[in-house]
């Protein structure tokens, strides 16, 4: 890059007129500082922007350092990159603020949720007045289920002392429609829960920046 113009270099255009008026490639190449003997930073992040945007948010090191001048360290800045602006694109919702529909609890769950490339269980637990106490991961899996100990679930629940719960988990294709086994696990859930004096308000199934709630379906 040291030929080139000093405008058409990433760092000097970024100063000049903003990041807005920068490419995908030109900002990633920012992060990259340098490319290899062979190639600019920014003629290596021109190849890296396809591999990225397929698997983004959740880009891996091993999507990355295949590429020649990638190592270790620049894979970890692209990866924690990528996580801050996932962070950062999701709106935040107040602990303070009692969830009033599966929109409200959608948009509290949806940050540990939506992108992931496998599928993961967690509860949201409420107290009286519907105000979430915390949320908490059950179960971690893989690309097509996970596997859920109920007795995990009501362990949480009773430790916090929660009036109410919500089920949440994601589906990494996409697809909301529920499962056999998701509706067998949200039966048993509910009528164990009747048993503590908990109520179960609902079951999102996370999709790609979409959702269904099982109380909205009528299938609660």
């Amino acid at each position: 890059m040291k030929d080139w113009d000093a405008s058409d270099l990433p760092r000097e255009k970024l100063l000049a007129g903003g990041p807005r008026t920068l490419t995908d490639a030109e900002l990633l190449a920012i992060l990259l500082r340098s490319g290899s003997r062979e190639e600019t930073a920014l003629d290596l992040a021109k190849k890296m922007i396809p591999i990225i945007r397929n698997n983004a948010p959740y880009c891996d090191a091993r999507d990355l350092m295949p590429f020649k001048g990638i190592g270790m360290t620049k894979a970890i800045t692209v990866m924690a990159a990528l996580e801050l602006g996932r962070r950062l694109s999701m709106p935040q919702q107040s602990g303070n603020s009692p969830i009033r529909s599966s929109r409200d609890a959608y948009d509290l769950i949806k940050t540990e949720l939506e992108g992931l490339p496998h599928e993961e269980f967690w509860i949201i637990l409420l107290n009286r007045a519907n105000l979430p106490i915390r949320k908490h991961r059950v179960s971690s899996g893989g690309v097509s289920g996970t596997v859920v100990d109920s007795k995990l679930v009501f362990k949480e629940a009773l430790t916090s002392l929660a009036c109410s719960l919500i089920l949440c988990h994601n589906h990494p294709s996409g697809n909301l429609k529920p499962s056999n086994p998701d509706l067998q696990l949200t039966e048993k859930i509910k009528s164990a829960a009747a048993v503590f004096d908990i109520q179960l308000l609902d079951h999102l199934i996370i999709g790609h920046r979409d959702y269904l709630s099982f109380a909205d379906e009528g299938i609660l």
